[in-house]
């Protein structure tokens, strides 16, 4: 093997090792969850987003999103909204902070993505999934935005302390 293979592997590794560390605190921080409308807010899975785009890229941020979720619900800790919820908004941070490189931004599309987009998505999860006949629409816009608002915020405010401590520049080297 080369030196670059070996690398590369290693790299690997320390993604797939970030991403399993990532997963888990976004399982552990549901416990920290507020109920809004039917849905179960969870900040926690927001500033994972944030953090999962900003180390690992896009698709490890939507791969994270989708594993939690899935865990959630299998642990009985979440509710099938959780998918819409978090990988639409996954998938929105991650591909803005692999245009643009800025958290602010980033922060935005998390809370946009997850708020509306995730929010409108969640409609048809609730009726044909979940069996449920919402008041409408957008009635999942309103709780998705409380929850991914607020974890948007306290995902900038980490994310630029961690930044100011180096610790920031040692993750995304794994990348």
């Amino acid at each position: 093997m080369t030196h670059t293979t070996l690398s590369s592997n290693s790299s690997r590794t320390r993604q797939l090792a970030l991403a399993g560390v990532f997963t888990a605190l976004a399982i552990v921080g549901s416990f920290l969850s507020f109920p809004v409308a039917g849905s179960k807010c969870a900040p926690v899975q927001h500033i994972i987003n944030i953090l999962a785009a900003v180390t690992l890229g896009p698709w490890y941020s939507v791969g994270i999103a989708f594993c939690a979720s899935l865990l959630r619900n299998l642990l009985g800790l979440g509710s099938m909204m959780a998918f819409p919820g978090s990988m639409v908004g996954a998938l929105c941070c991650g591909l803005v902070y692999s245009i643009c490189h800025k958290l602010s931004l980033t922060c935005l599309a998390e809370a946009l993505g997850t708020g509306i987009l995730g929010g409108l998505a969640a409609y048809p999860v609730a009726v044909y999934i979940m069996g449920i006949t919402p008041a409408g629409i957008f009635v999942y816009v309103v709780p998705f935005l409380i929850s991914t608002i607020a974890g948007s915020i306290l995902a900038f405010l980490l994310i630029t302390a961690l930044n100011k401590g180096g610790v920031m520049a040692m993750i995304k080297t794994t990348r």
